[in-house]
C-alpha cells in the first residue's frame, strides 16, 4: 500500500468521505483534498460562540440500508431520534405539515378548500401533456389552485427563475410519491408509504458535521489522509487516464501522481481543471450549468422558547427569507445556553445579487425585521448573530441542464479512471444518503465491481425529502 500511487478524492463532503473510507478500509492508498477548512461540505456544522448550526437543515433518513448501517456504526448512541415538526407560513397563517385537514380548512376556509378540490379534480381529468416543467408536474398532481397557493411563490423564491423553466424531472426526483390524494389520506388515516411524510428522523447530537468529523477520523485510522485548505487546481490526463493532479496549499502548488480520481467538485470546476482541455462542446456545456447560492443568518435571541418547529417554510412573498431553522429543536446540544435560542434565517440568492454582498450587520438587522414581520418573535429579542455564505449550494434544473449534463457525462466517460460523485459532482439534487451511495459505489468500482453511478436516485419509488414546494436544502 505504501508504494502504490494514491487515489485522489476531491472534496470532503458526504460523497467524498464515504468513498475515501471505503477505499482506505480495503487497503487502497487514499488522499482526500478539501479546498475549505471544514469537512462535510454543505452538510458541515458551523460554530459561533459555542452555538452550532447547519448550513440548511439535514435530516438523516434513508431507504438505503448500507447508508443507514454506516450512520449507526459511526455515531452509535450519539445518533439520536428526533420528533419532526414543520409548518408552512402562507398568507398570514401557519399550516401543519404533514397536512391536517381541520388546520387546512380552518386557514383557507371552506369555500377556498372546495375550490382547491375542484381544481384538483380538473387536473386529474385533463392533465397537462407533455409534462415538461415543474409547473406542469405539480399542477397535474395537486391542481392549479393549490400549485399557485403553496408551490409557485416559494419555489420561485428559492430558485430565482419561473417554475415554467424548472424541469419536471427535478420535481419527480424531489417530491415523487406525494400527491394531494395521498397527503389527504395521510391526514385522515395516518401513515404513508411516502417518506416525505415521516414524523421522526435521526440526527447527530452535535449536528451533521459530527457525522463527517467522525468519518474523517475513521478514514485516518484506516490509513487514509484528509487534507484541508488543499485546492485541486489541475488534473492532468493522457491516453484516457488521469495521471496526476496539481494541489494548491497556502499559496504553494505541488504535483501529485495518482492512480485514479474521484471528484465531487462542481462539474464546471472539474472541466476547467482538466489538462489538456476537453473538446469545446463539453467546455460550453460545463459553463452552461447553473447553481443557486445560499446564505444563512444565524440569530441568537434572549428567549428560552420561540416556536416549537424544527423548521418553518416561509411562502410569504412579502419577506425575502425562505426558511427558518430552530436549532434547539433539532438538538438541545446545539445551543450552549438553555435560556437562549438560535435561529437560522435562510436566504436563497445568486452571488451577484445585492443581498450576497450586504454587510453582515445589515443582514442580521434584515433577518430580525423579517422574523418579527412573520410573527415569530420581536426583532428586539435579537442580541447577536452571524452570517455564513455558501456558494453553489444547489444545482439548478433549468431548461438546458439535462442536455449539458448528458454532454459532460459522455465526455468524462472517456477518462477511464475518473469518476464524478455527489450533488455538485453530478449536478444532481441528491440528498446526503444518495450522495454517500455514489461515493460508496465509486469506491467499489475501483475495487473491481461495476456500478453505474448515474442510476443512483433515479428510481421513481424513492423520495427521501420533505416539504411542499422545494423540499429541503441539504
Amino acid at each position: 500500500m505504501s508504494g502504490a500511487l494514491p487515489v485522489a478524492v476531491v472534496g470532503a463532503g458526504p460523497a467524498g468521505l464515504t468513498a475515501a473510507l471505503t477505499l482506505a478500509r480495503a487497503g487502497r492508498r487514499t488522499i482526500v483534498f478539501e479546498a475549505g477548512e471544514h469537512v462535510g461540505g454543505i452538510a458541515r456544522t458551523e460554530t459561533y460562540k459555542g452555538y452550532r448550526f447547519d448550513i440548511g437543515g439535514h435530516r438523516f433518513f434513508t431507504k438505503v440500508p448500507e447508508v443507514q448501517a454506516l450512520w449507526e456504526e459511526w455515531l452509535g448512541s450519539e445518533f439520536e431520534l428526533v420528533s419532526r415538526l414543520s409548518r408552512i407560513f402562507y398568507d398570514g397563517h401557519f399550516y401543519d405539515y404533514p397536512l391536517r385537514l381541520p388546520n387546512v380548512v380552518s386557514n383557507l376556509g371552506a369555500l377556498e378548500s372546495a375550490r382547491i378540490a375542484l381544481s384538483y379534480a380538473k387536473a386529474r381529468l385533463a392533465p397537462i401533456r407533455p409534462e415538461e416543467s415543474f409547473e406542469d408536474w405539480v399542477t397535474n398532481r395537486f391542481g392549479d389552485r393549490l400549485y399557485r397557493a403553496f408551490f409557485k411563490t416559494y419555489t420561485e423564491k428559492v430558485w430565482g427563475i419561473p417554475c415554467t423553466e424548472i424541469r419536471a424531472d427535478w420535481a419527480a426526483q424531489r417530491i415523487r410519491g406525494l400527491s394531494l390524494a395521498r397527503a389527504v389520506r395521510h391526514a385522515i388515516f395516518g401513515g404513508s408509504g411516502t417518506t416525505s411524510l415521516v414524523e421522526a428522523f435521526h440526527y447527530p447530537r452535535l449536528g451533521p458535521g459530527q457525522m463527517w468529523e467522525r468519518c474523517t477520523e475513521l478514514v485516518q485510522q484506516a490509513g487514509g489522509q484528509v487534507e484541508l485548505n488543499a485546492r485541486v487546481e489541475a488534473i492532468h490526463h493522457e491516453n484516457g487516464q488521469a495521471t496526476s493532479i496539481v494541489v494548491s496549499r497556502n499559496g504553494q502548488t505541488e504535483g501529485v501522481p495518482v492512480s485514479a480520481v474521484i471528484a465531487s467538485m462542481p462539474m464546471p470546476s472539474l472541466v476547467r481543471a482538466l489538462a489538456p482541455s476537453l473538446p469545446s462542446a463539453a467546455r460550453d456545456a460545463a459553463e452552461g450549468l447553473r447553481f443557486r447560492d445560499f446564505l444563512i443568518v444565524v440569530l441568537i435571541l434572549n428567549r428560552q422558547h420561540v416556536f416549537p418547529d424544527n423548521w418553518i417554510y416561509v411562502h410569504a412573498p412579502s419577506v425575502r427569507v425562505g426558511r427558518i431553522q430552530n436549532f434547539k429543536n433539532w438538538s438541545t446540544a446545539l445551543v450552549p445556553d438553555p435560556t437562549r435560542t438560535s435561529l437560522g434565517m435562510e436566504y436563497f440568492c445568486n452571488a451577484d445579487d445585492p443581498i450576497w454582498s450586504q454587510p453582515d450587520s445589515e443582514l442580521i438587522e434584515l433577518a430580525g425585521r423579517e422574523l418579527e414581520q412573520v410573527g415569530l418573535g420581536p426583532a428586539s429579542a435579537v442580541e447577536d448573530g452571524c452570517v455564513i455564505r455558501q456558494p453553489k449550494a444547489y444545482p439548478v434544473y433549468d431548461a438546458e441542464y439535462r442536455v449539458h449534463v448528458d454532454t459532460l457525462q459522455a465526455a468524462l466517460a472517456q477518462l477511464s479512471n475518473v469518476q464524478t460523485i455527489g450533488r455538485n459532482g453530478m449536478h444532481r439534487y441528491n440528498n446526503q444518503d444518495h450522495s454517500m451511495l455514489t461515493g460508496l459505489l465509486a469506491a467499489r468500482n475501483l475495487l473491481g465491481e461495476q456500478h453505474d453511478l448515474w442510476t443512483v436516485n433515479t428510481e421513481r419509488s424513492y423520495y427521501e425529502e420533505q416539504e411542499v414546494g422545494r423540499r429541503r436544502v441539504s
